[in-house]
Parts: structure tokens; sequence; C-alpha cells
């Protein structure tokens, strides 16, 4: 099998919803043109092609600026990395694609897909041009469509997926508020299925979990809502708690068994059963690592 283009070699190169062709000197979202001056596409191309890796001022230097150039480097290597971010929608103190490491250089930190490996070089631009034009397969609204490269499924705004994640945790503070504002319901409806002690038990579980559960979805409703970039850490710590809580509170449709019957409560359970890793993978979605 053939081995993929390494970044060098590459003439597409693709992270999340945008794209650099190298060929055409060109940055696009979403298959839209950015408008993005030479000297930061030349920054970007750089970063791009030693993503992962620092890539230190004095390189920049070399490479973009020669010695013969008579400018201050520090200044236009501030404004073309600031017009990168401004493009890509970043910003240095919560740094998505372009990280700044003080007194150092800068360092592309988010995963970068080879799309096409370039021509030979020993071609002329110009016949390169006109072969790609000739011999590339007509482009289908697949071959677009940037995927997450861990869920392997298209990126969705961001925005659609912290709101998805944002109603689930509004769901839940519904189930519990409902549930400690109607605590002697719920004693009348489990008490009519477990008499005794039981009841009582299911009460305090009610009690507690939803004592428990009403700072836990304050606390995720908020750090969505202020888009804590580390939220996908956090997560993931108290995920085995919030599996818990959530498959005991699955049950919750059983205390409305009179009122929605018994297929119905199956139905809802089964339903709420699957929440908590719907919940993952929205994280996950919104907020890569």
């Amino acid at each position: 099998m053939p081995m993929p283009p390494s970044n060098r070699e590459a003439r597409l190169l693709r992270f999340g919803i945008f794209e650099v062709d190298l060929i055409a000197g060109e940055l696009r979202k979403n298959g839209a043109r950015i408008r993005l001056q030479e000297q930061p596409f030349q920054v970007l191309t750089a970063l791009l092609q030693n993503a992962g890796q620092v890539v230190t001022r004095d390189e920049l230097r070399e490479k973009i600026w020669p010695a013969d150039t008579f400018v201050d480097f520090d200044h236009s290597l501030n404004t073309a990395v600031n017009k990168i971010r401004e493009s890509l929608g970043d910003s240095a103190s919560s740094s998505r694609f372009v990280e700044t490491l003080a007194r150092r250089g800068y360092r592309f930190i988010a995963p970068v897909d080879c799309v096409a490996a370039a021509a030979s070089v020993s071609t002329p631009a110009h016949a390169q041009d006109n072969d790609l034009r000739e011999n590339a397969p007509a482009a289908s609204p697949e071959a677009v469509i940037a995927l997450h490269p861990e869920l392997h499924v298209p990126v969705p705004r961001r925005g659609l997926v912290r709101g998805l994640f944002a109603l689930i945790q509004v769901m839940y503070l519904i189930f519990y508020v409902s549930a400690l504002a109607r605590l002697h319901d719920v004693d009348r409806v489990a008490s009519s299925f477990l008499p005794g002690w039981r009841a009582l038990f299911i009460v305090g579980a009610v009690l507690v979990t939803g004592a428990v559960g009403i700072p836990l979805r304050f606390y995720l409703l908020s750090a969505v809502a202020f888009d804590f970039r580390k939220l996908a850490e956090a997560f993931g710590r108290l995920f085995p708690f919030v599996l818990a809580l959530d498959q005991l509170w699955a049950i919750a449709p059983f205390l409305l068994l009179p009122q929605i019957g018994v297929g119905l409560a199956f139905a809802a359970t089964a339903a709420l059963l699957y929440v908590p890793f719907s919940e993952r993978t929205l994280v996950r979605m919104a907020y890569r690592p």
C-alpha cells in the first residue's frame, strides 16, 4: 500500500473544518476561501508542515524574511500570527490551533491530515496545474466534509454540540427538582410497589442523589456555557460518577407508572440509559484534547 504523504509533501493540509491548498496558496473554511495575506499564509504553512513541533522565531525569520529584508521582524511576525488566529477564530489565551511558546516560537497543536501528495518538483508549474485540473476526480460533497479524527464522524458546529449538552443538563435538573418538590408522591408510588423499608430506601436514594446531582448539573451547565476548554478532561474524570448517577435515575419513569403505563416507562428508561454515553460523545466532539 502507498504510504500517506508527509506534511511537507502534501498538496492539501486539513485540520478541523479548515484546509490549506499549498499549490493555490489558499486557506479555506468549509470549502469557502478565507482571505489571508502572503506572509501570514507562509507562517501558517511553516507551522502546518511541522505540526506538533516547535518552530522557532529564528527559523521563521530565515524562511520568510530574508537577511537583506529591512523590517521590524518581531512586529511583522506578531502581526502575521495575529492575522492567522483571526482567520481561524483562535486566541492566544485559549489556543486551539497556534500555541505560543514565550521567547521560543510557535507550535501548531491541532491534528493535521495530509490529503494529497504534491506533483513532482521536476514538472513545470503550469503543467502541474493542467494535470491537476484534468486528472483530479470530481469533488463530491463527502470529500470536503471534515471528519473528527477520533470519532470518525463529520465535525458538527460547536455551538450546536454545546447546546445539546446544555439541554441534557437542564433535563436532569428538571428531573431532580421535580422529584424533590414532590417527594411525598415518590413515597406514595414507591410504597405501592415496595412496602416497608424498601420504599424508604427509594425515597432516601432520590433525596440524596437529587441533592448531589443538582450542583453537578449546574457545574457542567456553567462549564459549557462559559466554554471551559478543559471540560473534556474534567468530564472524563467525572464520567464514572455521572454514569452511575444517570443509570440510577434512568428508572425514574417508573415513578410515573400510573400516568404513563408500563410500555412507555420501559421505553423512557431505555432511552435514559444511553444518555450518559451521549454526553461523553458530545464533550469529545466539542472539546478535543
